[in-house]
């Protein structure tokens, strides 16, 4: 049995989308669905079932999910340790980063690491606008740098390193776009797009809220499940969201429009780890983090440095 065929059938098993784990993977649809078809040959019956609406897993592809995913990642770990080991490294520290400028800040602080613990790798992974805490609740990630608040029983953190201010992202041919600033209030003007997945209330609250400061409903858009599938929904005029201000310089493109809020509550960010799990690889990369989002807050007159 190959190893392709299983880190795909289980990244599918996760994602229950053929389009999102071929671009994981780095291929074509095509190839994907060749994999897991050898596979399920390989099996003798079907692990998944398809339509053109809908990816899932059949009670058989449940059952070898939960048999093959830690045994996958027990080879995935030994393998790392081994190469860590080969090139004199002796903790190897998995970090996530939640969007452009947290992973700034992560790769920045990972350079800085490698002068002042040269002991210590750090290999860093976007986490999944639509699964904030899957990744680091399954030991993917060591440790994450998003926005907070984080208000899960199982995960703790440090306090804020770094806050910035929130704009609405709309189409230029929307009237709100024309304006030099909005407020929370004109978001009854416009239906906010939602995300996909099972987020935490609070979480979809705190990135789509569903009223206004008054009270006033604001309606649901479309949702997705990363950013440049909303930015072609916000082009196409489907919808607006809230975002921080940096996504202005990191996603400028023609037909949409960045409006500063006047009285959204500012993005923080911190980072997040499982409760317990505070090891000095951690507190060493915090520290360095840190530092490195007091320097980039101070050229930034948009983003402030806290701690």
């Amino acid at each position: 049995m190959e190893r392709d065929e299983l880190e795909c059938f289980l990244l599918l098993a996760e994602e229950l989308h053929f389009g999102r784990t071929a671009d994981k993977m780095r291929l074509s649809r095509a190839r994907v669905s060749q994999l897991v078809q050898r596979l399920e040959r390989r099996v003798g019956a079907p692990l998944f079932t398809r339509t053109s609406r809908r990816v899932a897993l059949t009670s058989l592809g449940r059952q070898l999910r939960a048999d093959l995913a830690p045994h996958l990642r027990a080879i995935e770990d030994a393998l790392t340790r081994a190469s860590a080991a080969a090139r004199g490294i002796d903790t190897v520290l998995h970090v996530g980063f939640a969007n452009p400028l947290t992973g700034e800040i992560v790769m920045k602080a990972t350079e800085a690491l490698r002068i002042s613990h040269p002991g210590l790798a750090v290999e860093i992974c976007e986490v999944p606008l639509t699964d904030p805490y899957g990744m680091l609740r399954k030991g993917d990630f060591d440790v994450q740098l998003q926005e907070l608040p984080v208000r899960e029983d199982d995960l703790g953190g440090g306090p804020a390193l770094l806050v910035e201010e929130r704009v609405l992202v709309i189409g230029s041919a929307h009237p709100l776009s024309a304006r030099h600033s909005v407020s929370l209030e004109d978001l009854a003007d416009v239906p906010l797009l939602t995300l996909a997945g099972e987020l935490p209330d609070y979480w979809l609250e705190h990135h789509v809220p569903s009223c206004t400061p008054a009270g006033r409903p604001i309606a649901r858009g479309p949702s997705v499940t990363n950013m440049q599938e909303a930015l072609m929904l916000v082009t196409g005029g489907r919808g607006a969201l809230l975002a921080p201000s940096h996504t202005a310089t990191y996603y400028a493109r023609p037909g949409v429009s960045y409006v500063p809020f006047t009285d959204a509550e500012p993005v923080s960010y911190g980072l997040v780890w499982r409760t317990g799990q505070g090891t000095g690889p951690i507190e060493a990369f915090a520290r360095t983090a840190r530092d490195v989002a007091r320097e980039m807050a101070h050229g930034d007159l948009r983003s402030t440095a806290l701690g």
